[in-house]
This record gives structure tokens, C-alpha cells and sequence, in this order.
């Protein structure tokens, strides 16, 4: 591990050698056996079922990691699965969905699947990915995922064996005794093989049965967004897994962290700068409950849990973040060093009270799922600008950019907004999604992934992210296309226009609202359009928290709806109205476009304020303010 304090030191460590030229393991099976000749006996994955401090757990150090995995492949590999099959999961954070994330990769190409999409999604990404194996929950209290899998795997006819992963096994006393008398029953379509997982894993050999030939190739499909019925897969190749894990291991990782790891392994974010990152470093990943942060408990629990495995790095998100400090540091965290917080803008005053309850400054970066994960963080040995996202990490290339007018892209200049592009080891270049139509125009110069997120480089070398060419809305890092709401209103006869967009919130970052224009003489009120968007929209993320009806919305020349304008609206509506529910005599005077920071609400007072009072409320939404002229 080295020093990662600034700029120089990123270039300190690609000046020694070109990403191509540095010595590494070339397949996900050949990098986890390095790390287990290196750290046989050290911790390597723990889970515990229950989010109490004392409640018990379970551990693979990283011998039986390895061993668990090879069984797998080897499993995966008597399934039918080549090097070009896919092995989906849909599974909560266990030891086995782990084992099968890095199994699945190396007998073919796993599909991690998000729980908590509706069947019918789900049915959508097993087919678009072509999965011939699924592992999933046995049916199990409490959860409805093995209900869904059941259903899905009707409506993918390629699945033909499904792997069942029985929670059981983590319980103890009584409980144990009493879930097979109230199991839920799960019939799976005829013709479709299912197994017990651990008990098929065990009649497997402990050494690899088939060759893993050294070179770079496809292993990996993540899904990204899930709000439509036809999510987006990106492919992941060995290269940009490996590249993920390398720079937690050569930056910011050693044998001795102890991650902590509530975030859902069917998600870049755990799935690479986590798990990968202790397969380079030799770190411990610590999964508390099946759900992570939504888990039982886990919240009311979490300082404890810092306390009882040593943690020494948390990461997290905003939303974590912000429900975390709402609960007393109840427990001994001395061993933490650092909090790295991603997939959402970190609001200032979130940072700030982090800091003052725990004595540990949280690192901020970036990442996306179509660069494999990974793009700049800020160093957790130096200067942290908090509401940028840090330094370009080791061997990713930055570029902002922007249309030159002639159907070019020209270079912005520093502190100039334009479009994030990016080229790194993560970046599939030119297949970055399995559908080949979604590929066209999504790379400048052949070589540089836009991300559609609009962006700056201050001269000091930092990315600052300011809008989202792309207009997703990002709930709590959850990405949803405001398609999908438009879609769902547009179909009420009463509504002529619609348009979705993310107001800010003091905890998600966004949450989806709308604003609709009716047809001539139509009555409809926003509380029937609000009750017509529950039952049409599918996922419950997506829903909005308001609809506004309008006389009529802001369009552009050619009559697409203005979603700025709307911006501006809701900016203004939250804004107010968390400075009434405050008490405080002030209002948004108004809202106005900057070049670098994006949207910025200008607050006017009305009379005698609390300005510290007001600074701490608004510190809590990541949408720019400042004091009106």
C-alpha cells in the first residue's frame, strides 16, 4: 500500500509503468489464489445474519474462500456453464453469494441481480443475458426473493438449473427448530434442475477441473438503473475487475483493514472497490445481515458493530451517512480511519457532522457502473474538497469535454462545465453495454466512455460533478429514468405533458417528482394523478413524492418540456419549505443557473435570521445556495 495524498502521488504511481506493462493476475480464479498463498489463514469474508453486536457469525479465511469458490466453478462448469454462459444470482449479502460473484466469473460470466426489482424485471435481465444457471434464496421468512426468482425463471426459458442458498444454516436455538414448519413453498417450472447449493458445493473437487487460460475476456454483466422493463447490461472483463481491486489494494488497503460492507453485492460499489480490493490488499470484509443498511436493526446497532470487528474503513452513501447521525456514537470507533462515500453527492453538512461525531473525514468519490466502477476519489491522505469527488485515480484519464459546433468534441478548458468522458482499465471501449445499439455515440474518439454527467476540473486537479446530461434522478444512489414517471402519467387521459425530474432531499439527494399539463377543460386533481401513478408505475422508488399540475410547462423551441425551469420550481418549493417548517424568516428569492456550480438557490432573508441556524438546515441538501445581493 502507499501514501495517496494528492495529485503527485497519483502520478508518482503511473510513472513507474503503464497499466499494460505492471505484473498481475490476468483471471479472478488466479487472483484469489495469490491472495490465499499469500494470507492462507488471515479473515477473509464474515457474515452474520442478525445486526445484534453478539449475535453469531460466520467466517472463511481465505483458504476456504478459495476452496469454496473452486467447488463452485466447478459446479457452475458440470451445469453446462463456459467461459460464454452466464451465471445469474439473486441473492441478499451471504457468504455464498461471495462465493458465487467470484465462482460465477470464473467458470463463465455471473449476473448479479438486484432483489428488489419485480419479477417481471428480473425475467427481463435473465433473458437479456441469456443465464442458464441461477442461484437464489430457498424460500425463507421474511423474504419474498425465492416467490420472485420462482417467477422469473418461468418467463426466462434458458435457466435450466437453479442453485437454492437456505439461510438456515446462520441460525441458532429455536429459530432454527421453527422456520421449516413455516417455510414458504416454491415450485419451479418442469424441467428446471434445483439443488441445494451447500450440499452440491460440498460433493465438488477443491481444485480447479477445467483450464483458466490467462487472458483477458467478458466476466461480468451488471445491470444499471431497473425503473423500465428493459435495464441496461454493462459487460465487465477480468481487466477491470482486477483494475478495481489494484487500486484499493496499492492505495488505500492493507492486511490488516477491516471493511465493513453494508452495501448489496449486486452492486459495483461492493462487488469491486470493496470485495476485490481486499482479494489485492488481504483486508477482512465484514457483510452485517442480509439486507446491509436496510437489515434489522443495523442502524440502532452499526457503532457497535464498528466496535466489535475493528472496523477501520466504512463505506457508505449519503443516505447511510445521514441516517447514521441521526443516532448517538454510542461505542468505540477509534479504530476507524476512514469513512469513503459514493454513489450520491455528499452534502457539506452531512460531512461536518460525520467528522465532529466520529474524528474520521469521509473521502468522496466517483464511480459508474458502465467504467466498471471506479473513476476519482478524494485521497484519504490529503486535502478533501468536500462536495468535489476527488483526484482521477492511477491510470484513468479524465477529459471533459464539450461540441465544437461541427459535429466534433472539443477539450473545456479548467473549471470550464462540459461532459465527463473517460478512459481507464474499467472501460470497455466501444462494447460497454451487451445490447450493440446501445453503444452508438457513447464514445468520444473511439476511446473516451461518456458518461452523460456534466462536470469541471478545478486547476488544482479535482472533478466536480454539476448536473447530468443523462437526466437520471438519483435516489439515494438509485438510479431512475424519469421515463418511466413520464410514461405512467402521459397514459391518464387527462394529462397533455408531463415531466419528471429529482427535488432535493436532506436525505435520498433526489427524490422524483413531476409536473403535468392537462388537456383543454379536464379536471383531473394532483391527488387522482398521484393515486393513477401508484398503480402505473412499478417499482416503488420511482413513484413520485409531488405532483404539480400547471397551467401550462416551460418548453423548448422545438416542444420538448424544460426540465431546468422545473428544477429551478422544485428547488425553490423544498427550499421554503424547509425554511417555514423551520421557523425561519427567509425565503428563495431565486433560483439561477452558475457555470460551475450548477442550479444555486439565492436566500433572502425577511426579517431578523439565525444565518448559522439557515447555513446548517440547507447544508443538509446537496443543491447549491448562497445569500441573495
Amino acid at each position: 500500500m502507499s501514501k495517496f495524498a494528492s495529485v503527485a502521488d497519483r502520478d508518482a504511481v503511473e510513472a513507474e509503468m503503464d497499466w499494460a506493462a505492471r505484473p498481475r493476475p490476468h483471471t479472478i480464479h488466479a487472483f484469489l489464489s495469490e491472495t490465499r498463498a499469500r494470507h492462507p489463514d488471515r479473515p477473509a469474508v464474515s457474515f452474520q445474519l442478525l445486526s445484534d453486536p453478539d449475535a453469531p457469525a460466520q467466517t472463511l479465511n481465505w483458504a476456504e474462500l478459495h476452496d469454496q469458490v473452486t467447488r463452485a466453478a466447478n459446479l457452475f462448469r458440470r451445469l453446462g456453464v463456459g467461459p460464454s454462459d452466464t451465471v445469474a444470482y439473486l441473492l441478499p449479502n451471504t457468504l455464498e453469494t461471495a462465493v458465487t460473484l467470484l465462482a460465477g466469473s470464473t467458470a463463465g460470466i455471473v449476473n448479479p441481480i438486484n432483489p428488489l426489482l419485480d419479477a417481471e424485471q428480473i425475467a427481463g435481465i435473465l433473458r437479456e443475458t441469456k443465464a442458464r444457471v441461477l442461484v437464489t434464496l430457498k424460500g425463507f421468512p421474511k423474504t419474498d426473493i425465492a416467490q420472485k426468482a420462482a417467477e422469473a425463471v418461468a418467463q426466462a426459458p434458458d435457466v435450466k438449473a437453479v442453485l437454492e442458498v437456505d439461510l438456515l444454516h446462520y441460525l441458532t436455538g429455536p429459530k432454527r427448530l421453527i422456520v421449516p414448519l413455516i417455510r414458504p413453498r416454491v415450485r419451479y417450472p418442469r424441467g428446471v434442475k434445483v439443488m441445494d447449493m451447500n450440499a452440491a458445493l460440498a460433493r465438488e473437487p477443491a481444485t480447479l477441473a477445467f483450464d483458466d487460460p490467462p487472458r483477458d475476456r467478458v466476466a461480468a454483466y451488471f445491470h444499471t438503473g431497473g425503473t423500465t422493463g428493459t435495464p441496461k447490461v454493462a459487460q465487465h472483463k477480468y481487466s477491470g475487475m482486477i483494475y478495481n481491486g489494484w487500486l484499493g489494494g496499492r492505495l488505500l488497503f492493507g492486511k490488516e483493514d477491516v471493511l465493513i460492507c453494508p452495501l448489496p453485492l449486486f452492486h459495483v460499489f461492493a462487488a469491486y472497490p470493496i470485495l476485490m480490493s481486499c482479494i489485492a490488499s488481504g483486508a477482512h470484509m465484514v457483510m452485517p445481515t442480509p439486507a446491509g443498511y436496510r437489515g434489522d436493526g443495523v442502524f440502532d446497532n452499526f457503532w457497535k458493530l464498528i466496535e466489535r470487528w475493528q472496523v477501520t474503513f466504512l463505506i457508505t452513501v449519503p443516505t447511510a451517512l445521514a441516517a447514521l447521525m441521526q443516532r448517538p456514537v454510542n461505542a468505540d470507533v477509534s479504530s476507524l480511519k476512514t469513512a469513503i462515500s459514493g454513489s450520491a453527492p455528499l452534502p457539506i453538512e452531512l460531512y461536518n457532522r460525520f467528522e465532529t461525531a466520529t474524528g474520521v473525514q469521509i473521502a468522496e468519490g466517483y464511480g459508474l457502473t458502465e467504467a466498471t466502477c471506479l473513476v476519482s476519489c478524494n485521497p484519504p491522505g490529503g486535502t478533501k474538497k468536500v462536495g468535489s469527488v476527488g483526484i482521477p485515480l492511477p491510470h484513468t484519464h479524465v477529459r471533459i469535454l464539450a461540441r465544437d459546433g461541427n459535429g466534433g468534441m472539443r477539450e473545456c478548458a479548467i473549471d470550464e462545465v462540459g461532459e465527463i468522458c473517460v478512459a481507464n482499465p474499467g472501460v470497455f471501449e466501444g462494447s460497454t453495454y451487451t445490447e450493440p445499439d446501445r453503444n452508438h455515440d457513447l464514445f468520444a474518439e473511439d476511446r473516451f466512455l461518456r458518461t452523460g454527467d456534466l462536470g469541471r476540473i478545478d486547476p488544482d486537479g479535482y472533478l466536480w460533478i454539476t448536473g447530468r446530461a443523462k437526466d437520471l434522478i438519483i435516489r439515494g444512489g438509485h438510479n431512475i429514468d424519469p421515463a418511466e414517471i413520464e410514461s405512467a402519467l402521459l397514459a391518464h387521459p387527462d394529462v397533455s405533458f408531463a415531466g419528471a425530474i429529482g427535488q432535493p432531499d436532506a436525505f435520498a439527494g433526489e427524490l422524483p417528482c413531476a409536473y403535468v399539463e392537462l388537456v383543454r377543460d379536464a379536471t383531473v386533481t394532483a391527488e387522482a394523478l398521484m393515486e393513477h401513478a401508484r398503480a402505473h408505475i412499478h417499482e416503488r422508488a420511482a413513484i413520485p413524492k409531488h405532483i404539480e399540475i400547471l397551467k401550462e410547462l416551460p418548453k423548448t423551441a422545438v416542444g420538448k418540456v424544460f426540465k431546468p425551469d422545473l428544477r429551478k420550481r422544485a428547488i425553490a418549493r423544498v427550499y421554503n419549505g424547509a425554511l417555514a417548517a423551520a421557523g425561519h424568516d427567509a425565503e428563495v428569492a431565486a433560483v439561477t443557473e452558475d457555470r460551475k456550480r450548477g442550479l444555486v438557490a439565492h436566500i433572502r432573508p425577511l426579517g431578523p435570521v439565525d444565518k448559522e441556524a439557515i447555513t446548517h438546515l440547507l447544508g443538509e441538501y446537496t443543491s447549491p445556495w448562497d445569500w441573495a445581493n
